[in-house]
């Protein structure tokens, strides 16, 4: 039996202590990296600003269209289709944009297109709670008229997608490379 060391958890109770002191360590170097960069600026407030804009508007849609499909499918699917376009072309944007970034730092998936430990809560909890409504709204949507246009609507959400990678590529902050990169800095 392997000795255990000393600075190990007793029991599960200190393991979680200790797991939860590590993310709230890591969440106050992002916020003062945050602030660091941005001071009390709230870069990209017009992103989330537009994301919650198309958000709602997808959500009457949708409810139009479940309720009157025979007057207002036509609205849902062109509307759908603009979202997933748009989607498409804020996904790329940020991809270029992160590709541009990496040469310096390191970027993962989960940083770029959901957040994670690159942004602090109030810009991460809105375009991830808005993702969350734009696919729980065209599920509901598609579920409740399966087999028809209001099932494409399912692809809508990429738009969140897209707005949260464009925040994160733009904004996002992200851990250097190297020291070399360090000195020259990160441009965002």
């Amino acid at each position: 039996m392997a000795a255990r060391p000393d600075d190990a958890p007793r029991t599960a109770a200190d393991a979680r202590a200790q797991v939860e002191a590590g993310r709230e360590a890591r969440r106050a170097e992002l916020e003062a990296a945050f602030a660091d960069r941005y001071g009390d600026a709230r870069p990209g407030r017009r992103t989330v600003v537009a994301d919650s804009a198309a958000t709602a508007v997808l959500a009457v849609a949708a409810l139009l269209a479940a309720v009157a499909p025979s007057s207002f499918v036509g609205v849902y699917f062109v509307y759908s289709l603009g979202c997933f376009l748009a989607g498409s072309v804020l996904f790329f944007l940020a991809m270029l944009h992160a590709a541009r970034r990496s040469r310096r730092s390191t970027i993962g998936i989960g940083g770029l297109f959901f957040l994670a430990g690159a942004a602090p809560a109030w810009p991460r909890r809105p375009l991830l709670g808005l993702l969350a409504a734009q696919v729980v709204v065209t599920v509901a949507a598609a579920a409740v008229r399966p087999f028809t246009p209001l099932a494409f609507g399912t692809l809508a959400p990429l738009l969140g997608l897209g707005f949260c990678g464009w925040w994160s590529a733009r904004f996002g902050i992200f851990p250097l490379r190297d020291a070399g990169a360090a000195a020259q800095g990160d441009p965002a």
